[in-house]
């Protein structure tokens, strides 16, 4: 039992590690994260636009890319994005830091694509018709009506997705980032190569859940509220809805 402690929990090494880990860790995490899922957020746009199209020649690419990205695992998809851009020599892209950017953002976009178009047609067609019935053309009323209220309503789903992100981003150390571009687990398993231990992964896996425990306790918070919006909006005469059991809400 005491070998098993000092393999995973030894505090001298835990120590030793989280100076890295909380500083250029958890900066290269966040900044891959975040920039990848900003950069997704708009490929996945594009996608849901392009997948709701009438015309067959937007919704048939956008079905490929979906299908292609969601189908290949993230690790294969980073490895032969990172190849294909160094046998490119891309000179813009010729550190793996943006590659991996480049990479987590293909990926994300195709998941955030699936998210967007199910928010965007969960909108009523009565709003559609509505904004037609003003003079809207179809792109205002997808861009000042539909598109806002779908994105609305997928809120949770993208926080959920950003967490993906996150944790995805544990694998961009294939690309072989130098010392300063490390992410929080080329930290962790470098060190735990160095000494033999498990325990520098460990407060790694604490870093992590440092990002991801929050934003899962914020995605409830988000399901709530739209929750308990939609209880208490009024219906069509501007009488108070009511619950499932004749309740007011």
């Amino acid at each position: 039992m005491s070998n098993l402690l000092d393999t995973f929990f030894d505090w001298q090494l835990i120590r030793d590690v989280l100076p890295d880990l909380l500083t250029y860790g958890l900066r290269n995490t966040l900044v891959l994260s975040v920039a990848s899922a900003a950069l997704g957020s708009v490929i996945g746009m594009v996608l849901a636009i392009m997948g709701l199209s009438q015309r067959w020649w937007l919704r048939f690419p956008a079905r490929i890319y979906t299908d292609l990205f969601r189908g290949l695992p993230a690790a294969l998809t980073i490895l032969m994005v990172g190849e294909g851009v160094f046998s490119a020599q891309i000179s813009w892209l010729a550190s793996p830091y943006p590659v991996a950017i480049v990479a987590l953002s293909l990926m994300s976009g195709a998941y955030i694509g699936e998210i967007f178009r199910s928010g965007i047609q969960s909108v009523e067609k009565g709003q559609g018709e509505a904004c037609r019935a003003l003079g809207m053309t179809h792109v205002q009323s997808l861009r000042l009506v539909v598109v806002p209220q779908g994105v609305r309503r997928v809120l949770p789903a993208m926080v959920n997705q950003f967490i993906a992100i996150i944790k995805d981003s544990s694998l961009v150390f294939f690309l072989g980032l130098v010392m300063n571009q490390r992410e929080l687990f080329r930290i962790g398993q470098d060190d735990s190569v160095t000494t033999g231990n498990l325990s520098p992964l460990v407060a790694t896996g604490l870093c992590y859940l440092l990002l991801t425990v929050p934003l899962t306790h914020l995605v409830n918070f988000i399901d709530r509220r739209l929750r308990e919006g939609a209880r208490r909006a009024p219906t069509a005469d501007g009488t108070p809805a009511v619950n499932a059991e004749g309740a007011l809400a």
